[in-house]
């Protein structure tokens, strides 16, 4: 088997589950509450006294006829369970490839020869055409019946090619054996599952929205059932998703599913997983004259034991780790020990205080993991900088912050996000022209918008303008950013004033672009990242106490405007630099780079990254262009190579040397 090199991007309309649900009443699927349900005469329950059967003698009891419709969860404990897909000869290497392309939702098991109705590598004397409880039919497109075997089209059979697929009914048992309870097999129900809108990758006439299965599992057992499950790629592997389902374009879990409804326990969390029901969206697609897939829940049970990890223990590259992220909406994400401690390598390195303001007293530990975990699920980013500390120059701005807001861009675009610079009217094109100029440069591989606030077309800065901009027509379910992040940013202290370390009142040269962080930080959607070095800085406000206790003028300078994330650094650049650095790492995570593609397409080469993560050369360059647009060092205003009172070339390059040993490339 090949990997296909070329893949159809043509525009396509995908099968949804409200057609299957459609299709399938005209077969025996009845409406229950609201949720499609296997009709009593053919229940859909797992059996758990079957849990101990040899999967030859199950698959007898099938061809008797007693086990018609009844879904497979819980038999045969520990034996590989397997989705099945049949298609006519002429489509067997597109969906061959489909598989390839998909090996989330489409672990392939075995592809049989053309006509064979056994499985040689799966099971003895098994015949395709009578092991499963229940089978769908479909003829160009549509799900026309249900049966319980196919031996009425064996003619047809001899020109088709049949898949098997894992199933996460496979892993069940393992799951269970580590202590981590399966509710739906607890509770002697079918798993559910739901349509998502995530998009399966499209081979030749195969394209769909891929189908997950939904567990309930306690909080304190994720990393449990991640690692257990990622050792398990052939029966779907690890999670793709934990935590609110709104996220991956289901409603709500009383939507519209197929199987059960599993019911959660205290502290459970939703935990979603591909699934072969894929299958049946994707055999619709190609509208062949005839095709046939399992009926959702009523697998091939193969005679193989399910590969069961035999330790816990692996490399720290391997082994995953589940972090949350938010809270609302809920999210949680995942990425390798070794990432993860990278990452926490990084965090601790800019937290270097040449200066001796006492920032380390403001440093929040773990908040650059989270804080690129989101941007990294992120799709549109907003960067603000801006700190004119000095009133009597042209431009008044210090050249601490630009420097780390392009660094951030740079990485952010070479991720595919969308990025956006928000300024100061007064400065917008000064901010302007060093985009330019970095674009010209090669720092930033496009431009970026740099947009006023407020809006100079005279609009009032007020909670409206605010919601204008953030939003879509003020609609705060529809965000234009979900994610805003200022670095080095002035911010607003108690008295409604913006002042520099000195309590220096700059507020005449600022803009109250706070509105926009207070707005996000009530909305769900947008979440918000502050970067500071002296806690005057905006989104420094979750830290404002500590301001007050540990950092001269403290009182008066504090920013009393908070954000989700906040990041601490001996230089405010620094923090661009690690978060830069940082979001370079989770790309080069595999483990990472499959649950955010939701283990679709295939593996991302992260070194097409290298030219994005900050290096000295990139970095003279950025700040070359600082000089040529009279940008000056904050503590002595000299326009040189010099950010903080502290030379370039040595204690930042000390920096730049130790983030870039961290990620291994220098």
């Amino acid at each position: 088997m090949h990997k296909a090199q070329i893949f159809s991007s043509q525009v396509f309309k995908l099968s949804s589950l409200r057609e299957i649900i459609r299709d399938s009443d005209k077969t025996g699927l009845a409406l229950a509450n609201g949720v499609r349900t296997v009709a009593a005469n053919m229940s859909s329950f797992p059996d758990n006294s079957l849990g101990d059967i040899h999967p030859r003698d199950l698959r007898s009891l099938i061809r008797s006829g007693n086990m018609h419709g009844r879904s497979t969860s819980g038999m045969c404990k520990g034996r590989t369970q397997a989705n099945i897909a049949i298609v006519h000869k002429s489509l067997a290497q597109d969906f061959e490839k489909f598989c390839q392309a998909n090996a989330g939702p489409l672990p392939l098991l075995y592809m049989s020869k053309v006509g064979e109705y056994g499985a040689p590598p799966l099971a003895e004397d098994s015949d395709i055409r009578t092991d499963c409880a229940l089978y769908s039919v479909y003829r160009d497109g549509t799900l026309t019946e249900k049966v319980g075997d196919l031996s009425e089209f064996t003619e047809q059979l001899k020109d088709m090619v049949t898949y098997y697929l894992g199933c996460s009914f496979s892993f069940e048992d393992a799951v269970m054996t580590a202590g981590v309870p399966v509710r739906n097999v607890e509770q002697g129900v079918n798993v559910s599952m739901y349509e998502s809108n995530i998009p399966c990758h499209p081979v030749g006439p195969f394209k769909c929205k891929m189908f997950l299965t939904m567990r309930p599992v306690p909080k304190d057992k994720l990393d449990v059932v991640y690692r257990i499950t990622h050792h398990m790629p052939d029966v779907h592997g690890a999670p793709i998703h934990i935590g609110d389902p709104a996220t991956i374009g289901i409603p709500s879990l009383t939507a519209e599913h197929l199987g059960g409804d599993v019911q959660f326990q205290p502290g459970d969390v939703p935990v979603f997983w591909c699934c072969g029901v894929t299958t049946m969206p994707a055999v619709k697609s190609a509208k062949s004259s005839l095709a046939f897939t399992h009926s959702p829940g009523c697998m091939f049970v193969a005679d193989v034991m399910a590969t069961v990890p035999t330790t816990m223990t692996s490399s720290p590259a391997d082994t995953p780790k589940v972090v949350q992220v938010f809270q609302e909406p809920l999210l949680y994400s995942a990425a390798s020990d070794l990432a993860i401690d990278q990452i926490q390598r990084l965090e601790k390195a800019v937290q270097a205080d040449p200066g001796k303001r006492g920032i380390g007293h403001l440093h929040i530990l773990g908040e650059l993991l989270r804080c690129v975990l989101a941007l990294s699920h992120a799709s549109s980013v907003a960067v603000t900088t801006g700190f004119p500390c000095h009133t009597e120059l042209t431009p008044p701005e210090e050249n601490d912050g630009p420097p780390g807001a392009v660094a951030m861009a740079s990485m952010l675009q070479a991720l595919g996000k969308q990025v956006t610079m928000v300024m100061d009217a007064s400065r917008l094109q000064l901010m302007r022209d060093i985009v330019e100029d970095c674009v010209q440069a090669g720092i930033l591989k496009e431009s970026v918008a740099v947009l006023p606030y407020p809006p100079t077309d005279g609009t009032a800065a007020d909670r409206e303008a605010a919601l204008q901009f953030l939003t879509h027509d003020g609609d705060l379910s529809r965000p234009r950013y979900d994610h805003l992040v200022a670095i080095e940013r002035v911010g607003r202290a108690a008295d409604g004033t913006y002042r520099t370390m000195k309590a220096r009142d700059i507020s005449s040269l600022v803009s109250p672009i706070d509105q926009l962080f207070e707005l996000a930080n009530e909305t769900p959607g947008i979440k918000t990242t502050g970067i500071g070095d002296g806690g005057n800085e905006l989104g420094m406000g979750m830290v404002q106490d500590k301001v007050h206790q540990f950092i001269t003028n403290g009182p008066d300078i504090a920013c009393t405007v908070p954000a989700d994330y906040t990041i601490t650094a001996g230089v405010s650049n620094w923090g661009g630099w690690a978060i830069a650095a940082a979001l370079y790492v989770l790309r080069a995570c595999p483990i990472h780079d499959r649950y955010l593609r939701r283990a679709v397409g295939f593996p991302r080469d992260p070194a097409k990254l290298h030219g994005a993560v900050p290096s000295m050369e990139t970095e003279e360059k950025v700040m070359s262009i600082m000089i040529k647009h009279g940008l000056r060092d904050g503590m002595t205003a000299e326009l040189g190579l010099v950010v903080d009172g502290l030379q370039f070339a040595s204690e930042h390059g000390q920096i730049m040397k130790t983030l870039r040993s961290i990620l291994g490339l220098d």
